[in-house]
């Protein structure tokens, strides 16, 4: 990967830092901002796919998208190819690179045995494709379970696929856990350098054990830690969210991510995780001042896909991106439909969701209500003779950022101007 200084003068840096933080200049003498990439990981390329890699492939450094995934059963190998739109990637906007997904694999591990043959062999296939039908990637990555134990094991498939696949770039996923393992050195210098993965959702307890999908002072110690040990690397952090679910009394009852909604038990209370587009805005501006000189970029997963409901909107990642916390601007319209009768919407022109617990709440004077009734997710509340309220239902209303819900109407004996207020409750 070319990260965001010459060769020559990130050697200096890494000693006169011995690894540790310094500020990177770039132009004038300023901070050189991070490279920043995106994984593709949608096993199905439709058109909001599709429209999504045209619309913003060019507003990141480079893509990751993934290929094929290996699963095991009885120690022998499943492979699932993803489709991929060879004429969508080779229109990219920026490098392409490939991912190959492996579950958990108990071992034994050896560089020449069937199932390396077997990786080895998946690795080139991909590669060969992709040139194939027009498209050269820039790097393949493996991202491998690998439990902790393992780690000097999987060091030897790296190798292996490495030796295949030369001269194209190898790299490589890791959990910020592994870089305390004192075999995670030496498989970093096996690849041509890692990415760190600081985002995660680990079980909760109960429904009220507090749960986050990335805590930002453990991320940057992780950041830490890695600059220490000088393999190059690059972090990956979330744009996206989960849906847990609890059961009756209150325990972990399963989760579920984008897709189908799943069908739980009579009783289930639901709760989201989500990524914190504030907190991540924080950890891009301070990495932008000051990283690791191994640190050679930022890569999201994933892509913003327009029919997606738990990722970011892209008007939220483009914020985050540039470092900047996003911004709310929530609007109520009224239209008039005919004499008397009003249609209301919210519309979020902003660049963060909303998500509180909202009313709209509507004047007007010289006038009687005959008729009204609230939409999509909101109940209409009297108010009294010249005023009324639309209440969200759910305890937390959400409107995704460059979207518009038309929330109600009412129908007035007269015609009459309306006002519209947004109230958070």
């Amino acid at each position: 990967m070319t990260g965001p200084l010459p060769r020559a003068r990130l050697v200096l840096a890494l000693i006169l830092s011995g690894g540790s933080f310094v500020p990177l200049p770039g132009a004038a003498g300023t901070p050189a901002a991070l490279p920043q990439q995106a994984y593709v990981w949608q096993r199905a390329w439709n058109q909001p796919v599709r429209d999504a890699l045209a619309q913003h492939s060019a507003d990141f450094e480079g893509i990751v998208v993934l290929a094929a995934e290996v699963s095991w059963r009885d120690k022998a190998p499943r492979v699932v190819r993803v489709p991929l739109d060879y004429a969508a990637l080779a229109g990219a906007k920026c490098p392409v690179g490939l991912a190959l997904r492996a579950g958990p694999w108990p071992g034994p591990f050896s560089p020449d045995d069937s199932v390396a043959a077997f990786l080895t062999s998946l690795a080139a296939g991909l590669i060969a494709e992709a040139r194939g039908k027009g498209l050269t990637p820039r790097e393949l990555q493996i991202d491998f379970d690998c439990a902790e134990s393992k780690l000097d094991g999987y060091r030897l498939w790296i190798e292996a696929i490495r030796r295949k696949i030369a001269p194209m770039p190898l790299t490589i996923t890791a959990l910020p856990s592994w870089l305390s393992q004192p075999s995670f050195p030496p498989l970093a210098a096996a690849a041509d350098g890692y990415v760190l993965q600081v985002h995660s959702l680990e079980r909760p307890a109960d429904i009220h054990a507090p749960f986050s999908l990335c805590d930002p002072a453990a991320a940057q110690r992780a950041v830490e830690r890695a600059g220490e040990i000088g393999a190059p690397f690059r972090v990956a952090l979330p744009t996206y969210g989960y849906v847990i679910a609890f059961d009756a009394a209150g325990q972990f009852a399963g989760l579920s991510a984008e897709g189908p909604d799943r069908s739980w038990p009579e009783g289930a209370q639901l709760r989201e995780a989500r990524t914190d587009p504030v907190a991540m805005a924080q950890l891009v501006r301070t990495w932008n001042t000051s990283h690791p000189a191994a640190m050679r970029g930022i890569i999201w997963y994933r892509l913003p896909v327009a029919e997606e409901v738990l990722n970011l909107r892209w008007p939220t990642l483009a914020a985050i991106m540039a470092g900047r916390s996003p911004r709310e601007n929530a609007r109520v319209e009224s239209r008039r439909v005919e004499a008397g009768l009003v249609e209301i919407s919210l519309a979020n022109r902003g660049e963060l969701d909303l998500s509180s617990r909202l009313a709209i709440e509507v004047r007007w004077q010289n006038a009687r209500l005959v008729a009204g009734d609230g939409l999509h997710g909101f109940d209409l509340v009297d108010g009294g003779p010249s005023a009324l309220r639309f209440q969200a239902k759910a305890q937390t209303f959400r409107l995704p950022a460059g979207e518009k819900e038309v929330i109600g109407w009412l129908r007035l004996s007269a015609e009459r101007e309306v006002q519209t207020e947004i109230i958070k409750n």
